[in-house]
């Protein structure tokens, strides 16, 4: 469980250093990399709670 929050936490930390570093000039394409990205993040922890209700039912 510690290797997927760890890879989480690097995902956030990549999402954070885009928007402020590597931010495209154009709105609106920007903002669907932000849509894309923000909807990765949350399959990601959809991804981590299935990992976790598996562990507990054995």
């Amino acid at each position: 469980m510690k290797k997927q929050l760890i890879i989480y936490g690097i995902l956030i930390l990549i999402y954070v250093s885009y928007n402020v570093f590597f931010r495209v000039e154009d709105d609106r394409m920007n903002a669907i990399i932000n849509i894309v990205f923000v909807s990765f993040l949350f399959l990601y922890i959809a991804y981590i709670a299935f990992v976790m209700l598996r562990r507990l039912k054995k």
